[in-house]
């Protein structure tokens, strides 16, 4: 289900697929881009969605706080 936690992500992992669950603590929306906040039993990881991705960035607009996620990252 998942690779790695959120707290245990570094530059080791830039350019691998990393898949993360968790709970989303934050969600905010800057004029177009999204950041999410993904809280594991680990730490904290930020998800970044810009709207280049459609798919993605539809199901970022929907979540809330407090919202369980798996993320994978390419």
């Amino acid at each position: 289900m998942r690779t790695n936690f959120c707290g245990e992500l570094n530059k080791s992992h830039v350019d691998n697929e990393v898949t993360l669950c968790g709970w989303a603590h934050r969600r905010r929306d800057h004029g177009g881009v999204i950041f999410i906040d993904l809280r594991d039993k680990k730490g904290l990881a930020q998800i970044v969605i810009d709207p280049d991705t459609p798919e993605a960035f539809k199901a970022g607009e929907s979540v809330r706080n407090e919202f369980v996620l798996q993320v994978t990252v390419r």
